[in-house]
């Protein structure tokens, strides 16, 4: 199943020549095969000793004092990491970002230009693996072969695909030309796989090969915390820092006794649903769930029910992201690191560790920008009825995509009141299409019937186990039906396809909507480095950009710019308009929405 094409697209946009150079970090050093300098420098037209500016940081200049490249049998090796961000070279073919580029990174180098091997096989065979042997498989039309470390601890970038028994006494030339050879061919393949499903398809796998290298720089530069202000955040929800086992256990005891005084007499285990359930039910309130959004209209029917949700939120906070989160994930200089993945193996959104993507809102005021900095904050508006109009090919739903506020024009289509239209589009994507909101939902599909369809379309490959690619050539498996036919299906079966469908139907949107945002964070991250600005997080549709107080105004202007201009790359076209709220502040529980 593929989106509809009813909106024009511009087929050259990703079919540009653009030679691919393989590159491997072998024995701790960059190595790629003997020749490959030379066309890089014909295709920037200088000589292949020509360096790249030198980089303006202490600690890039590190590892820049030796220039050029070295050739021994057939191999040539990258003395000079500042080749990786002339953006003159060909495209570094690699493995994975990870692999390849990890210390080039770690020393402040930008690399400008790759084909990530394994963020391409993950587009192309869906799921989360992504390792040489696998894509290798992938390209030539065989099965997947059993999982195998490609990393040993030596630092050996390559195991023999099969299981044929290791080469007698082979030399590191050989061993290097070997893995280049299949990086090159491998990364070829993946090209010409991708192009043959669109060349919005090979764009896709340009802006996933860098979002994996921004994956590392968000390791690497971390998020600004005001450690002071999150030391008072922490004792506010979680009492102060304990001295003790002891001390621990009676602060949870404290913790818990703000809810059981409400229900003298009770003493229930407020970490257990049932428990509460139980208690809850004493008081008069019988809810199947005692999750936050089926509990907040009871607050008012006894104050038993704020109080735990006041609980939950601390305990939360005393658990999850307390002194001990506090002093393992942030380090001295004021930044909370975790790893980041350019792709969670399912849509393809980017995910991050240690409460980068989980941060409490309550202690996002300890969020702060460094002195002399401020945080540029930017959210994408309404991107997932808007990545609808694109993907669908809808050109009313398109022409709706105009307005800063889209579900406006939506109202007035269907003579409902905004709310309802909102409502309505929401439900459409994500909810059942019944209910509430559904008359006006009979009036999406006469007024947008190419929107609705491809939803349509899509939920019916979710309920029968199909498969489907996003706009940019993502492959997602839905699974298979639990029985033969819908018709055959036990009550709980039907149930169990209908939610199937829907999550058929969520990731076509969200998986679009994440390769949007992904193309849009990379131009980003281009566009603000003359400026002295980094990105900090991306979190959903949201990038956080630290940048100097004094370029402020022109980072702003820079995401406008490159959402513009990402936008129309991904598309093809204007017809679709996309919006960003963009707003500058000093601390991140200041941004609105």
């Amino acid at each position: 199943m593929y989106p509809g094409e009813s909106i024009p697209t511009q087929p050259e946009v990703a079919a540009l020549p653009d030679p691919l150079v393989p590159l491997a970090a072998v024995g701790g050093r960059l190595r790629t095969l003997g020749g490959s300098a030379t066309t890089a420098s014909r295709y920037a037209g200088r000589p292949a000793s020509s360096a790249a500016p030198r980089p303006t940081s202490a600690r890039a200049a590190e590892v820049t004092e030796v220039t050029g490249t070295t050739e021994v049998n057939g191999i040539t090796e990258v003395t000079d990491p500042q080749t990786l961000a002339d953006p003159g070279v060909p495209r570094w073919a690699v493995t994975s970002a990870a692999e390849a580029f990890a210390g080039a990174v770690a020393h402040g180098i930008p690399v400008r230009r790759s084909w990530d091997i394994a963020e391409a096989h993950r587009l192309l065979a869906g799921g989360w693996r992504g390792d040489l042997a696998a894509a290798a498989a992938y390209v030539h039309g065989l099965p997947e072969p059993p999982m195998r470390a490609e990393i040993d601890h030596a630092g050996t970038l390559f195991d023999e695909f099969a299981d044929d028994p290791p080469s007698q006494a082979t030399s590191d030339s050989d061993h290097a030309t070997e893995l280049l050879a299949t990086i090159a061919d491998v990364a070829k393949r993946q090209r010409k796989l991708l192009a043959k499903l669109g060349p919005r398809c090979v764009a896709t796998a340009y802006s996933e090969s860098a979002a994996a290298v921004l994956a590392l720089e968000l390791a690497r530069d971390g998020l600004p915390v005001d450690r002071r202000v999150a030391e008072s955040l922490i004792a506010t929800h979680a009492g102060p820092r304990p001295r003790d086992a002891a001390h621990v256990e009676a602060i949870r005891r404290e913790r818990d006794d703000a809810v059981l005084r409400h229900v003298p007499g009770r003493r229930v285990d407020l970490r257990q649903p049932a428990d509460v359930k139980e208690l809850l039910a004493g008081v008069g309130i019988d809810v199947p769930t005692t999750r936050a959004w089926v509990l907040e209209p009871y607050r008012q029917s006894h104050p038993v029910v704020d109080a735990f949700l006041r609980w939950r939120k601390d305990e939360r906070i005393a658990t999850t992201y307390g002194y001990r989160w506090l002093d393992e994930h942030v380090g001295p200089d004021g930044r909370l690191r975790g790893a980041w993945t350019a792709c969670d193996g399912a849509a393809g959104r980017m995910t991050a560790q240690n409460g980068l993507h989980n941060l409490p809102a309550g202690l996002r005021r300890a969020v702060v920008a460094e002195p002399g900095f401020v945080f540029v904050r930017a959210d994408l508006g309404q991107i997932e009825p808007r990545v609808l109009a694109a993907v669908s090919g809808d050109r009313a739903f398109a022409a709706a995509t105009q307005a800063d506020d889209l579900y406006a024009p939506v109202a007035a289509t269907l003579h409902v009141e905004r709310a309802v239209a909102k409502i309505a589009v929401l439900a459409a994507m994500y909810g059942q299409r019944s209910g509430a909101a559904g008359e006006a939902l009979r009036g999406l599909e006469r007024a947008f019937p190419t929107a609705m369809g491809v939803l349509d379309e899509a939920y019916a490959v979710g309920v029968h186990g199909g498969e489907l690619r996003t706009f940019g050539g993502r492959l997602i498996r839905v699974g298979v039906p639990a029985v033969g036919t819908v018709e055959e299906a036990t009550r709980a079966q039907r149930e169990h396809d209908a939610a199937r469908g829907r999550y058929a139907r969520n990731a076509l949107i969200q998986g679009s909507a994440a390769e949007l945002f992904k193309a849009w964070a990379v131009t980003v991250r281009h566009a603000i480095r003359p400026l002295g600005a980094t990105i900090v997080l991306c979190l959903h549709d949201e990038l956080l950009i630290h940048a100097p107080e004094p370029e402020a105004d022109r980072v702003a202007a820079a995401v406008h710019e490159s959402l513009r201009s990402s936008a129309y790359h991904w598309l093809g076209s204007e017809q679709v308009r996309f919006v960003a709220d963009v707003s500058v502040i000093t601390c991140w529980a200041d941004a609105k929405g």
